[in-house]
């Protein structure tokens, strides 16, 4: 590097430390900025030969990181300090004890918690379940380790164009699968909706690019719009000396998406784009009642939607947000999402639980990242050994929106939405829910399935008899009771198992064979079982019974255990050795192939197929799946499933691309709506039929009042071949909307 270069190198580094203290000034004291000063020069030092991937100098990384902690996070001098620091240990040649001498415990336990979970969370690899378990256990012990974190992760999506596609798309999806959801559940919601932003970004770039290119066309329109209906409620406002500033914030392009999805309509039918925010400026003991008063005025000029009325003043949400939503009718006849709150809990809802320190809490001595962190801790504590299951229960969890219900003495408990009554006999006490007989939801006995409401009542029947059941798994939805039934039903087997062990050595001596660990083993081997304990149950409950072991012990007579072809022993879960054994047809398949799946090319004896969740077609951007019987699944790039696989078996993901033939076709699926017209069913086909060489699998229609719905499969050559059949589709009388199944267009 020529000295110039290093020189406005080493003075870019300066005024981004410079711009880094500029938004501490707030947050830290006098004496901090030179334990800040100290924490920079030796981060700087120890990154002075690293490199981002970009080819910039590796400190603005750590830099950036120690300025989103801040600025958008609002974290304290510590957490700066750490921040800078946090890739020290990991990339250079200082150790934790280096970090304990220099900066003291406090900063060393947090680096070390860093630390421990960056080889889970590095931009390079795939999240590991077991690890992230192991990351919840920390986050328990610190929860800045997690800010942290999540601010590492924002500036790496912020800076993800300089990975190769592959990476991008698996650092986006492991985004959208656990952080961005670990951001929600922590209040952030400003950083939530960036990161799902920035992953839908890389996961699909041409809606992300369309969305945002019709926001901006509409930017113009937009501010008239709000400028015309906030001008009589500002007027209003100070009439009433309330001391107030009103923002208009627009929906993230993620949000727009995914209500574009959900109610099946384009981007022009999305009534809420924006939002109109009130903040007060008040004391803390008349919050309630002057968002209150700024509703009256709102509602006394525009019409309200009495079903959209959402009042989380009274009763928060489980993540702390707090404010007073309402949708009115504009005079234009749009209708306008109006959402109400003081500063403080504008800086909740902004800030999430970092924001908390700065306040008291309410009457209770505990907070609600505390209630949070001890709910995480009771789910470690009882986690199965399955991390895989243990993940997606968290994640679910993590995801859901609340509802309130409360006990016959009107104590009010937070429940995912969707939870049900047995859901709610966990959240008791574990052992009310294992003792779980039935339920009586506003006085009414109802099935322990049944789903909760807010504002439900909700009385536990319970019988010291009763013990939880297999199918009760089906009944619940939260991670708590999920891990306490699994938990029970385990120590319900290893009971029933010490029963099979006394009954197949009863069995073992009348043929005359010992109870030995060489029998117990050739028994697992003959009935394709995976633990003593499986083989012990499958006695106990009489599955393996006297006709069974009998035909063993012939077998063992003969010496001809390995000879004996039989069927596999019926069972619900394949051991983990017969999975290894039919995938490694395929791995060993996959070494001797190219880096890239060409899906269409003669690729010998490699299994390959169409996944169904998504029917790609050629001109999709696709990855392929090894599977454990199916062989090589192929699926698109923005497959519902995708997140998941990609997320959690990142090492069973292949590359792959279309090189096929065009006169191979593909199935695929088109979805209609619009006005019932006599003939059109005709018109239907007759327009497919001219598109050349498409030939229709079937058609189903369904009218009612005058409008119909309907459904076409129908076999496509690729991408372009089928957009071409949607426009002709789009130009028929009486036709509204067409959609691809699976993935519907931005517009």
């Amino acid at each position: 590097m020529n000295t110039t270069t290093f020189e406005k190198e080493r003075a870019e580094i300066l005024k981004r430390y410079r711009s880094l203290l500029t938004v501490c000034r707030n947050n830290i004291q006098k004496d901090d900025r030179k334990r800040i000063r100290h924490a920079f020069d030796f981060a700087t030092k120890a990154h002075q030969d690293h490199r981002r991937k970009s080819g910039e100098p590796y400190i603005y990384h750590p830099i950036a990181v120690a300025k989103i902690a801040v600025e958008e996070i609002g974290l304290g001098a510590t957490s700066v300090i750490c921040s800078l620091l946090h890739d020290v240990v990991e990339d250079t040649d200082y150790t934790l004890e280096d970090i304990r001498d220099y900066f003291g415990e406090e900063v060393a336990r947090i680096i070390d918690g860093l630390t421990k979970i960056s080889d889970i969370f590095d931009q390079t690899t795939s999240v590991q379940a077991e690890n992230f378990r192991k990351m919840l256990l920390t986050l328990s012990d610190d929860v800045r380790v997690i800010l942290i974190k999540l601010a590492d992760r924002l500036h790496n999506m912020r800076t993800l164009e300089s990975l190769p596609p592959k990476k991008q798309l698996k650092v986006a999806n492991e985004t959208l699968y656990l952080f961005a959801p670990l951001a929600h559940r922590l209040g952030f919601h400003a950083i939530k909706s960036e990161l799902e932003d920035l992953a839908m970004k890389y996961t699909e770039p041409e809606v992300y690019q369309t969305i945002q290119q019709k926001l901006a066309d509409t930017k113009e329109e937009r501010n008239r719009f709000i400028q015309s209906f906030t001008k009589p409620v500002r007027r209003e406002l100070q009439k009433e000396n309330l001391d107030f500033t009103v923002h208009a914030r627009t929906k993230s392009v993620s949000s727009i998406w995914g209500k574009m999805k959900k109610k099946e309509v384009p981007f022009e039918e999305v009534y809420d784009i924006f939002a109109i925010r009130i903040v007060l400026n008040t004391p803390e003991d008349r919050e309630k009642s002057d968002c209150w008063r700024a509703y009256s005025i709102v509602t006394d000029i525009y019409q309200p939607n009495p079903d959209r009325l959402r009042d989380w003043i009274s009763t928060p949400k489980a993540n702390g947000y707090e404010s007073l939503h309402t949708t009115v009718m504009s005079r234009q006849g749009k209708w306008v999402e109006v959402q109400i709150r003081s500063e403080r809990m504008d800086e909740i809802a902004e800030k999430g639980y970092a924001a908390h320190w700065k306040y008291k809490e309410p009457k209770s001595g505990e907070s609600g990242i505390d209630k949070w962190l001890r709910r995480i801790r009771e789910i470690l504590k009882s986690a199965e050994s399955d991390a895989l299951d243990f993940i997606d229960d968290f994640k679910l969890n993590l995801f859901s929106d609340e509802i309130i219900v409360f006990t016959p003495k009107g104590e009010l408990r937070t429940l995912p939405l969707g939870s049900t009554a047995l859901d709610f006999a966990y959240s008791i006490h574990t052992q009310v829910g294992d003792n779980c007989l039935g339920a009586k939801v506003n006085h009414k006995l109802v099935a322990l399935s049944q789903e909760l409401k807010s504002g439900d009542q909700v009385e536990i029947i319970t019988s010291k008899k009763q013990v939880p059941k297999p199918d009760w798994l089906n009944y619940v939805t939260t991670a708590r009771a999920k891990g306490k039934i699994k938990a029970a039903l385990k120590e319900q087997r290893k009971k029933q198992a010490e029963e099979g062990k006394e009954i197949l050595a009863r069995k073992l001596k009348q043929f005359k064979m010992e109870h030995s660990q060489e029998n117990v083993q050739k028994l697992l081997e003959y009935f394709k079982l995976s633990s003593p304990l499986d083989l012990y149950y499958e006695i106990s409950v009489g599955t393996i019974g006297q006709k069974e072991i009998k035909a063993f012990v012939s077998e063992q007579e003969k010496g001809g255990l390995l000879s004996y072809i039989r069927k596999p022993f019926s069972r619900s879960r394949e051991s983990q050795a017969a999975k290894k054994t039919e995938q490694d047809p395929i791995r060993q398949q996959m070494k001797d192939k190219p880096d890239t799946l060409l899906i269409g090319d003669s690729l010998d004896n490699l299994s390959y197929s169409i996944s169904p969740c998504c029917n790609p077609i050629p001109g999709d951007d696709v990855f392929g799946f090894v599977t454990i019987q199916d062989g090589i699944k192929i699926h698109r790039n923005n497959c519902p499933n995708a997140v998941q696989l990609m997320s959690k078996y990142a090492y069973r993901v292949v590359k792959a691309k279309w090189i096929t033939n065009e006169s191979i076709a593909f199935l695929s699926g088109l979805r209609l709506k619009g006005i019932d017209k006599a003939g059109l069913l005709q018109t239907i086909t007759n327009t497919i039929s001219s598109e050349y060489n498409v030939n229709i699998r079937n058609v189903h229609l369904d009218t009612y009042d005058g409008t119909f719905e309907g459904e076409v499969m129908l076999y496509i050559n690729n991408t372009k071949h089928l957009n071409n059949l949607i426009k002709k589709l789009k130009k028929v009388d009486g036709i509204q909307k067409v959609s691809r199944i699976g993935k519907m267009e931005p517009a």
